[in-house]
């Protein structure tokens, strides 16, 4: 990347969200797109199971719906859910257009989607590529990118921060661009565009375990904080319940949709113990089983405890989870005829960034979209599948909301160039790699599954502490992608604990023992900047 670099629309994140955002742009925009990493090596390329749709005869809209609802515990916008289930089948279809090759009834391949059920559904309506739908979609979405001439992809860049009127000075409250860090380099440019697309997923690596891969230290909801944008509900962070615990595989999700399938949850003894907590049993929502888990674990003292689908035919396990089988396989384990050790990981981020039903963020020019947003779709608790769901839909509908505005906006003034005049190279890399490690060790301590006022307060001290450290760090030394990302993720953490101790009752993924009851009105956690101050 140059020093100086325009362009329409910039996107931020290459996951689902991002990357059909871009192609639905790309042939009336100039799109740049920056990824972290690789162009695919986000959390989209790792989902399992796949995406939530009504296309059953036997499913309605609306008992997909009310499923929703019921996942998210009081607190899922009505109009947005329904808004986005109805969007469903026609984002579908546009990613089988696209070459998505979901799985079938029959083997052909021209036949009716095979569709599966998962925790929480009342129907099987998950649309899946086998047991790979995240690779199958990102690799799609990611061949088409490449291939459009209107879309500029820059790979290994970082998104340090969001330029706005505000903070040069300027008489406009509005989002002009961002400074971002080629990773190859070690050089800043900054991207000035008509409009700035926040698409870089959650913030789960705030957590000592979790599904995700490296890069989700919650950049866009940090970088819309400082921008001065709001953030609801951080307090609900999803944990998965079966990740798979092998030192080698410590990012390993086993699909929700394993149990969908009939398998069960076991202690060491071999005994079932879920419907001692709901009777759903294994396809209980995801936080009453993680909580259950967790639950047993503590109780008996146990690293771990096993998730068992051997009792199936060997042949149809085989077939309907062909990665999970052999991944697994590569590390000792044969689903087919023993269980699998797995605990409960932190997963995905249910709050975010605030956005309108169009992904308009507080600040104008600026758009959230995917996990780093919260729209109002997952209330207290993701219902399984909707994530990528939600992905399709608002990208869709900001897109279209951006191609709307296109043709009136015009592009920014030449930005300022990167400052580096006052700040030396680190001679202390060790202090990233320390309040990395400490600040996830905090997390997991205290903010986990279950929490308490004593564990939060906790947490909020050395949280603070941490963010100080970082602080003046990066004041005093040129940026690196670690420090970025620490920087980032502490803020984070931070709002998370803020939110989670502004909410004095248990709802959902949040659960105190302080408060073990759940209120009678359910309300968002909503924190604002002081605008007045830069961040």
């Amino acid at each position: 990347m140059n020093d100086q670099f325009e362009c329409d629309v910039l996107v931020i994140g290459a996951g689902i969200a991002g990357l059909s955002l871009a192609l639905r742009l790309a042939d009336s925009a100039r799109v740049g797109v920056v990824a972290k990493a690789r162009l695919t090596e986000g959390s989209s390329l790792y989902a399992q199971g796949g995406i939530a749709a009504a296309l059953d005869s036997q499913d309605s809209i609306e008992a997909h719906v009310q499923d929703t609802l019921r996942a998210g515990c009081g607190l899922c916008d009505e109009e947005i859910v329904r808004l986005t289930v109805e969007r469903g089948p026609q984002c579908i279809e546009w990613l089988r257009e696209l070459g998505v090759p979901f799985t079938r009834v029959d083997t052909v391949g021209d036949g009716t989607f095979h569709l599966t059920q998962e925790g929480g559904h009342s129907h099987r309506r998950i649309v899946h590529a086998a047991d790979a739908t995240g690779r199958a979609s990102t690799t799609t979405l990611e061949r088409h990118a490449r291939d459009h001439p209107s879309i500029r992809l820059f790979e290994n860049h970082v998104a340090i921060d969001l330029i706005t009127g505000r903070k040069l000075g300027l008489p406009i409250e509005r989002c002009l661009g961002a400074y971002i860090l080629d990773r190859s380099a070690g050089r800043v440019g900054a991207v000035r565009a008509k409009f700035v697309v926040l698409a870089t997923g959650g913030a789960s690596k705030a957590y000592l375990y979790t599904s995700n891969p490296d890069v989700s230290t919650g950049d866009g909801i940090a970088m819309a904080w400082r921008a001065g944008c709001r953030v609801a509900n951080l307090e609900f962070i999803q944990f998965h319940p079966t990740c798979l615990f092998h030192p080698l595989a410590p990012y390993f999700l086993i699909s929700e949709a394993v149990r969908g399938e009939g398998a069960h949850l076991r202690l060491p003894d071999g005994s079932a113990f879920l419907e001692r907590f709901d009777s759903r049993a294994e396809l209980a929502p995801r936080d009453i089983v993680a909580r259950a888990i967790d639950h047993e674990m503590k109780r008996l003292g146990l690293d771990y405890v096993y998730l068992d689908i051997s009792h199936k035919p060997a042949a149809f396990v085989r077939e309907r989870f062909p990665t999970i089988y052999a991944r697994c396989l590569e590390l000792g384990y044969d689903m087919t005829r023993e269980p699998l050790p797995v605990v409960p990981a932190a997963h995905y981020t249910c709050g975010g960034v605030i956005t309108d039903r169009r992904g308009r963020t507080d600040l104008e020019g600026l758009y959230a979209i995917g996990e780093t947003a919260h729209t109002g779709m997952h209330g207290a608790n993701r219902l399984a599948s909707n994530s990528i769901l939600e992905c399709l839909v608002f990208a869709a509908a900001a897109s279209e909301d951006i191609a709307r505005e296109l043709p009136g906006t015009l592009l920014p003034p030449a930005l300022p160039a990167w400052d580096e005049s006052r700040v030396t190279d680190s001679d202390e890399e060790v202090v990233i790699s320390h309040n990395w490690k400490e600040l996830r060790q905090i997390m997991w301590d205290y903010v986990g599954i279950v929490r308490s006022d004593k564990r939060l307060e906790r947490a909020e001290r050395r949280v603070e502490l941490l963010r100080e450290e970082s602080h003046e760090y990066y004041g005093h030394f040129r940026v690196t992608d670690d420090l970025i990302e620490l920087r980032n993720l502490v803020l984070v953490a931070e709002l998370i604990v803020r939110s989670a101790m502004q909410r004095k009752e248990s709802r959902g993924l949040h659960y105190t023992l302080d408060y073990p009851e759940t209120g009678d009105r359910p309300a968002d956690t909503v924190l604002v900047p002081d605008r007045g101050q830069p961040h």
